[in-house]
């Protein structure tokens, strides 16, 4: 099993939902990304990467992100993010389908800044969809 999933098991009985496996607190992507331990991608539209996004992370649209795949990766794991978690699920259910160990950001960016993670710019906010 890989490393990522340590921690999960001390989760409650949903450590077995497939979503779950798939989910990481914005505390645990924090963390990766401090050790550069994963790339972070950033899949919602560019208006609401401007408005506010995670500082050091790519952007991809959900819409272009079958065409990025080739450029993610294989090597270290990828997380997903985007507003509430719902369009970084999915990308992360399709790379993972595909072999990469793939994860979404639980709540995405509005459970980021409501754990006071912070956003770039400084002056940041988390657009409307």
């Amino acid at each position: 099993m890989p490393e990522a999933h340590v921690g999960h098991s001390a989760m409650s009985t949903a450590a077995n939902d497939p979503v779950t496996e798939l989910e990481l607190d914005p505390g645990q992507v924090a963390a990766w990304m401090a050790d550069d331990r994963a790339q972070v991608i950033d899949v919602r539209e560019p208006y609401e990467h401007d408005a506010g996004h995670i500082e050091g992370t790519r952007h991809v649209a959900l819409a272009e992100l079958s065409a990025a795949a080739a450029s993610v990766e294989r090597e270290r794991p990828v997380v997903f993010y985007c507003r509430v978690g719902n369009r970084s699920l999915m990308a992360a259910q399709a790379f993972r389908a595909s072999g990469y160990d793939a994860y979404s950001l639980r709540g995405g960016l509005v459970r980021w800044v409501d754990e006071h993670h912070p956003l770039s710019p400084h002056d940041g906010y988390v657009s409307d969809h």
